[in-house]
């Protein structure tokens, strides 16, 4: 049976188009049809300021599928999107939609919807790891959503890109129930004859319901943070106390009402100044901190409560780490940041741990995803912050190789290390420790007389193609020495 009522509907979406495509050329041009709602003419502005093109332009892809699961494992919304995908799949399923979620950033994580429409989608760059931000791709209704921290619908030509004029889009922001920031963007769109008057708010629900499921999610970390660091607040014996969530949120105080809601912790620092002038000591939990006035009086051991670390970084292959007896999965830049965190014990700041991993181009919100998601590897109760910081000293190859070397035993510090320190790192602070421990143990060893020690370096892979170290080994040798032969041929394949 012909439904006339949804025929009209969407010839009234079709004709509404070509009214905004009308506005649309006539206000980036020089006519007068009209003008679009204050908050898309906003958001051309913005958008244009930022250089985008409205008749070339592809959203970027920022991440590979590869990034996405541990992005996804460490954003909020992981735990929500059960909730969303019962909540907004199947609408979209059945009205020809594709839901998307996206980071604070603009970044989509999530894709879910109708399978007719996922390769449209593709080709107008609606996948994951691509930035949707209105820097990145103009006026949008995930991208503008976030810039203006409000529901928004964005149809047909009210996109800034003239490549999506054929799509209508609802988003609304989700907000972090802690800091009451912007922690991503839920979206539905589709094509232009598909919108319907209830997706605005039936987008905006289920933001309000996944914000929802947030805050009874933090009301129960609250309370197990409590109840588990109880015994820190009440072992001050009497001196004025609180206990902190990571966000600097008052969870209990001793007395009650003597602290404000939440404290302002500088990064870099353990003690804090409260507005009304009492200076107080940040001490790290497992969970939070513990805030307390006296430096001498109490001090929480986290040597004591976390395990031991061994890591393995020279040599090829994966880099290895141990914590306990826990092997733990490791890339290069985990490796990285346990490199500079190992050669500086008393900690780093975010800006200093920024500089030695990414030099002068940096960004501290980058190094902040990597230690969250470092920490959640490790424990939180050996990977310390404010400042960052080990909380039980490593055993490290490649720290025993420099003791070694600076003690003047170059035979120890050889059997230390296995290789070149994370050959494929080009972060600042591992090129220079690199550089010393290859160009120190090449030096200790050809500058002395022990044979054995030289031959053992000819064939290690720091010395298997150094041809000098190949010639000082010839000196070195006896001339009955059987060994002469091999590394007089394994040197003229060098030379040659």
């Amino acid at each position: 049976m012909h439904d006339s009522n949804a025929t009209s509907s969407a010839d009234e979406l079709v004709a509404d188009a070509m009214r905004l495509r009308r506005i649309y050329d006539d206000h980036l041009g020089s006519g007068s049809a009209g003008s679009p709602r204050s908050v898309v003419s906003d958001s051309w502005q913005r958008s244009l300021a930022a250089l985008i093109d409205p008749e070339n332009r592809t959203p970027p892809v920022v991440y590979s599928p590869e990034d996405l699961p541990n992005l996804r494992e460490g954003h909020p919304l992981h735990e929500v999107m059960p909730l969303l995908r019962t909540t907004l799949v199947s609408i979209a399923d059945e009205a020809m939609h594709v839901m998307l979620v996206t980071d604070a950033d603009g970044h989509i994580l999530w894709r879910d919807g109708a399978h007719g429409l996922l390769r449209s989608a593709d080709d107008v760059g609606l996948f994951e790891g691509t930035r949707w931000s209105e820097d990145a791709i103009g006026t949008n209704a995930m991208g503008t959503a976030l810039a203006v921290d409000a529901p928004v619908r964005i149809h047909s030509a009210e996109h800034l890109v003239r490549a999506y004029h054929d799509w209508t889009c609802v988003a609304a922001p989700v907000h972090d129930p802690d800091t009451g920031s912007i922690v991503g963007a839920i979206d539905i769109s589709g094509p232009l004859h598909t919108l319907h008057p209830a997706l605005v708010q039936l987008v905006t629900a289920t933001a309000q319901l996944a914000e929802n499921q947030l805050r009874v999610r933090l009301a129960i970390a609250d309370e197990r943070l409590r109840v588990r660091n109880m015994p820190h607040l009440t072992g001050l014996h009497g001196l004025e106390g609180a206990l902190l969530s990571k966000s600097g949120r008052v969870i209990a105080s001793e007395p009650y009402g003597r602290f404000p809601e939440r404290v302002h912790l500088p990064e870099d620092s353990d003690r804090v100044r409260l507005q009304d002038g009492r200076e107080m000591v940040v001490e790290s939990l497992s969970e939070g901190y513990l805030l307390h006035p006296e430096p001498g009086r109490r001090r929480v051991r986290a040597t004591e409560r976390a395990p031991g670390i061994s890591l393995r970084f020279t040599g090829a292959g994966t880099p290895q780490i141990t914590v306990g007896e826990r092997e733990v999965p490791a890339s290069l830049r985990p490796a990285e940041i346990l490199t500079a965190l190992a050669l500086h014990p008393d900690g780093l700041s975010g800006e200093q741990l920024t500089l030695m991993l990414y030099g002068d181009e940096g960004n501290p919100t980058t190094l902040r995803g990597e230690i969250h998601r470092l920490r959640a590897l490790l424990g939180s109760e050996l990977l310390l912050t404010r400042p960052y910081r080990l909380a039980a000293e490593p055993d490290a190859d490649f720290l025993r190789v420099r003791r070694e070397l600076r003690a003047g035993h170059p035979k120890d510090a050889l059997d230390a290390c296995h290789g070149e320190l994370l050959s494929r790192s080009d972060a600042p602070a591992v090129r220079e420790l690199r550089d010393e421990l290859t160009a120190g143990l090449r030096h200790a060893i050809l500058a002395g007389d022990d044979a054995e020690l030289a031959h053992r370096f000819a064939e290690h892979p720091l010395g298997a193609d150094d041809i000098e170290a190949h010639e000082r080994l010839l000196d070195l040798l006896a001339p009955v020495d059987p060994r002469r032969a091999a590394v007089a041929a394994r040197l003229a394949h060098l030379l040659a």
